[in-house]
């Protein structure tokens, strides 16, 4: 039988109120508060090495930020992260190398049934809960994401993108791209990088 968490990071029902999970979010809270405060550069470097998944090597963040896990999250090298982010990484989110993510972007994994018959369940006990079905979010290398963008589980962002400011991104976004617009579309093909 698969545990909450187990359930969660294969995209099916769970119930977030599962102990195990609550002791990942209290870790990762503790974690965030020393990201989001502490002015001890090695204090915060340490916070954000067992708060991320995996972190590369010189990640920027400016400015506070929030998540739901942190473990979930990994990012690459060269990563700038500007305040006021939301990543709710109910599964995994997965930043690639040289990723500029502006203020007020939020990267959104969990989702609810559209059915609203099935968006709680029962326990034995009688109490009910939500259900959260999950999706991962992959963004590739080179890419910017400007301000107040959302990208929808399941999404993911190829190499060399650039994601226009206001974007709703609902679909996957294909390499040398710049997208906009509320749903998120091909607004022009950039050329190819050479690395």
């Amino acid at each position: 039988m698969k545990t909450e968490h187990e359930k969660l990071l294969a995209g099916e029902a769970y119930d977030y109120r599962a102990p195990e999970l609550q002791d990942l979010i209290a870790q990762g809270r503790k974690r965030l508060a020393i990201i989001n405060t502490a002015s001890d550069q090695a204090e915060r470097a340490a916070a954000m090495h067992a708060f991320f998944g995996r972190v590369g090597q010189r990640l920027t963040i400016n400015g506070p930020i929030s998540a739901v896990y942190g473990v979930h999250i990994q990012v690459g090298d060269d990563v700038f992260i500007n305040g006021s982010c939301t990543f709710q990484d109910s599964n995994h989110i997965i930043l690639g190398d040289r990723v500029i993510i502006a203020p007020d972007v939020k990267l959104y994994c969990g989702g609810h049934a559209l059915d609203a018959t099935q968006r709680f369940g029962v326990r034995p006990d009688g109490s009910r809960y939500l259900i959260t079905t999950t999706k991962p979010i992959t963004v590739g290398n080179d890419v910017w994401i400007a301000g107040n963008v959302t990208v929808i589980g399941g999404v993911h962002i190829g190499n060399n993108v650039v994601v226009g400011a206001g974007a709703v991104v609902t679909k996957d976004v294909p390499d040398n791209t710049v997208v906009g617009g509320v749903p998120a579309r091909t607004i022009e093909t950039l050329p190819p990088l050479e690395r």
